[in-house]
């Protein structure tokens, strides 16, 4: 469905370029000229369409010939088809968010997205000591709970087991009531000790 939602979006700009670039052709010759140069036999005439028609003539006439052209034709038109269904589907199919649920109650269930999710634990995980930035992913689980992806850079003068227990007990809040998993990963940042 990502695909078929990119091609839709890139589609969509190319269509409304070209009818941009039509109307800005069609405001040119209005400007330009009287009456007679409006005509859209003249207009037709000016982008080259009669001599474009004739180069299509010999190509059709050779698709409705029979023999390998006709199979290249056929081939072509079910990619066409094929190619329409998709942008159909990328148009009108609705996209899933995937939610992380927190509990699972008897009148439904408490969800919350993965964005502010991520975003609270990495508030949580830049207050533990030592820890100069984080970046956090929250996953959902196909029942219930997620799992924290915690990707933490300390001080050089920081222990990294200490730095991961204190990120650890900092999500505690956090995982702890929601059953959520965490996976923490912490390296030495690049950029130097920061004051504490």
């Amino acid at each position: 469905m990502i695909v078929a939602r990119l091609l839709v979006r890139v589609l969509a700009f190319l269509l409304l370029l070209a009818l941009a670039l039509v109307g800005l052709a069609a405001a040119v010759f209005a400007i330009q000229g009287d009456e007679e140069t409006l005509s859209f036999h003249n207009l037709a005439s000016l982008t080259g369409l009669p001599e474009a028609r004739d180069a299509m003539a010999g190509w059709f006439q050779q698709i409705g010939a029979s023999g390998p052209a006709a199979v290249v034709a056929l081939i072509c038109g079910i990619g066409a088809i094929l190619l329409g269904v998709v942008l159909i589907l990328g148009v009108l199919v609705p996209r899933r968010e995937r939610l992380v649920a927190l509990d699972l109650l008897d009148t439904g269930a408490l969800t919350t997205r993965r964005r502010p999710l991520a975003g609270a634990a990495q508030t949580l995980v830049e207050q533990a000591r030592g820890v100069t930035e984080a970046k956090v992913r929250a996953r959902p689980r196909r029942r219930s709970g997620g799992t924290l992806r915690v990707r933490a850079e300390r001080t050089r003068h920081t222990d990294a087991t200490q730095a991961r227990q204190d990120v650890e007990e900092r999500l505690k809040p956090l995982t702890e009531p929601f059953g959520l998993r965490t996976k923490v990963a912490i390296r030495v940042s690049a950029r130097g000790p920061r004051v504490e």
